[in-house]
């Protein structure tokens, strides 16, 4: 079983490259995969490998960047190993919306998720899904509203049309796209700002399905495409044409070839395309039947897992 750990922590880095090369070693050292994004604003990553290897880089990186606690943390385990390779990644922001964001505001209210649907339940709140349109389409709580927004950067010009008086709630897959939202709205002069601690990975672990505002299925951006309550594996899978999420009643379609295409990217693919993606499926299935591994992992566990 491998040990998923995802974290994010907000803190002034004034040289964000100082330990990336330490890092890349750590992680291959104990065959670590995952990625980590570092910023001057602080860091965002999800790493996986054996757990034992996975404590020991957390406590690596709170050492390296001089802090005891990360702002948010999840984890969970999975029958394979979720992630291809391990990259590090410096960037501006660590999660793009056109402000820095150095410490956690204060002035903002976490909802635990032990509270989260009695909060949901109140009267005239604005209930705001942070993330992408595909993944609020994938599953969404219950009377929550998309900006329809494919690029994050683009979600401040959303905000400015809410009305400043009324109380939001907002969440995402693991917090941090929201951590820069509400920190956005809060220096806007919001009073009234929620966000549900651990975001939606967080809920789903430990709300119970029987009482679950939650419906569908939560994306995560890894080989596990998606997840249900408690965590456990999904059943969407990707698209190899499009990279897209493919559904359960979509794989229904005429359209949809294991490999090659779904109903999404079907008319778009030229023919050529279908026949390169016809043989390297061809030979993705010939490796399982010989039991060996292949070049594109990526198809070959979405082939393995049974989804």
């Amino acid at each position: 079983m491998f040990y998923i750990f995802g974290f994010y922590k907000f803190k002034k880095l004034t040289q964000p490259l100082s330990f990336k090369e330490e890092l890349n070693s750590i992680l291959k050292m104990n065959s670590a995969r995952g990625s980590i994004i570092i910023s001057t604003e602080g860091l965002n990553g999800i790493i996986s490998g054996e757990k034992k290897n996975i404590l020991k880089i957390i406590q690596k990186i709170k050492k390296f960047y001089n802090f005891k606690n990360f702002d948010s943390q999840n984890s969970s385990m999975c029958s394979f190993q979720p992630f291809h390779k391990s990259k590090i990644k410096i960037k501006k922001e660590v999660v793009p919306i056109g402000t820095k964001l150095s410490k956690i505001n204060k002035k903002k209210t976490y909802i635990e998720a032990n509270k989260w649907n009695s909060f949901l339940r109140k009267v005239n709140i604005k209930i705001i899904d942070a993330r992408k349109p595909f993944e609020y389409n994938m599953g969404t709580f219950k009377g929550a509203e998309n900006p329809n927004i494919d690029n994050f950067r683009d979600f401040p010009n959303y905000l400015k049309k809410i009305n400043k008086k009324k109380p939001i709630a907002m969440f995402c897959t693991g917090g941090i796209r929201c951590e820069k939202a509400t920190n956005y709205l809060v220096k806007k002069g919001y009073k009234k700002v929620y966000q549900l601690k651990g975001g939606i990975i967080n809920y789903l672990k430990n709300i119970n399905i029987k009482s679950s505002l939650w419906s569908g299925e939560c994306y995560v951006f890894d080989n596990r495409v998606s997840l249900k309550h408690k965590l456990k594996l999904g059943t969407f899978i990707i698209c190899s044409g499009c990279r897209k999420p493919v559904s359960k009643d979509e794989k229904k379609s005429k359209k949809y070839q294991m490999g090659i295409s779904c109903p999404k990217c079907y008319d778009k693919l030229s023919i050529s395309q279908k026949e390169r993606f016809a043989m390297r499926q061809k030979q993705i299935l010939l490796a399982k039947k010989m039991g060996k591994n292949y070049l594109f992992k990526k198809e070959y566990y979405w082939g393995s897992i049974g989804k």
